[in-house]
């Protein structure tokens, strides 16, 4: 199976190892992963704060990069959700361009998504001993639906000890852009959510996009609270490294 690995910008520039994650496991699964290098911003910053025109430019360019993709998967539930929720919006007037994005809606998933609904996998053999808890991101799951998915993944983890997170749903405060405007109304969602984190007793906070997870890190960490962020390929990466120095397959 040929994979594309849309990185995001995010990712990209700052977490590359989350990146690095998601092809070791691809890979461990027979997936044959490439990366375009054409690819760049999917236009989620400049269509939030107004910018149209620039945002088509910007996402004609990430469809031409994946366009002789078979699949496209990325870390990140917000790019993802950008291209499958705004892509016909933003060339709803532009018939050829509108089949071209919806050809790459099509083949294009969010990591967990495409580990469990494509590839079928809920079970990687990973072992991790220790209480988790898991941050839903807004994107993820009110545009992409996915709620099952980290879900059954972690219910697969030896030792994972979920519990779960007060007011889940509540955004983190982060929403790219918002951070920037409103920046004391996203501090106060980010310190409610970072409170909800330490209520839990977690060692380590999950999620699946890296928006959400530096925003609640750089709260956490400011004041000074020793509990371990991580995108959720990560913990599934480690937890297979873990397994294998088990004896686990």
């Amino acid at each position: 199976m040929r994979v594309s690995l849309f990185i995001t910008c995010l990712a990209d520039n700052m977490y590359p190892q989350v990146g690095e994650s998601v092809v070791r496991l691809l890979h461990r699964y027979g997936c044959e992963v490439d990366f375009p290098e054409m690819q760049t911003c999917c236009g989620q910053p400049a269509y939030n704060s107004g910018y149209q025109d620039d945002a088509r430019e910007v996402a004609r360019n990430l469809i031409r990069a994946f366009e002789h993709s078979d699949y496209v998967v990325s870390p990140s539930g917000s790019c993802t959700g950008m291209v499958h929720h705004y892509y016909p919006q933003l060339f709803e007037n532009e018939p050829e361009w509108k089949a071209k994005a919806e050809k790459l809606i099509d083949k294009t998933y969010e990591f967990t998504q495409f580990l469990v609904n494509v590839l079928g996998i809920t079970d990687l053999g990973a072992v991790f001993g220790e209480k988790v808890t898991y941050h839903p991101s807004c994107h993820a799951t009110r545009l992409l639906g996915i709620r099952e998915e980290p879900m059954k993944l972690m219910e697969n983890v030896e030792g994972l000890e979920f519990i779960d997170l007060p007011k889940k749903e509540d955004c983190c405060g982060f929403g790219g852009t918002f951070a920037v405007k409103m920046a004391d109304m996203s501090e106060a969602m980010v310190c409610e959510k970072a409170a909800n984190v330490c209520s839990t007793g977690a060692s380590v906070l999950c999620g699946t996009d890296m928006g959400c997870l530096m925003n609640i890190e750089g709260r956490l960490n400011k004041e000074g609270r020793p509990i371990r962020v991580m995108h959720l390929a990560e913990l599934l990466e480690e937890g297979v490294k873990r397994g294998e120095s088990a004896g686990k397959k």
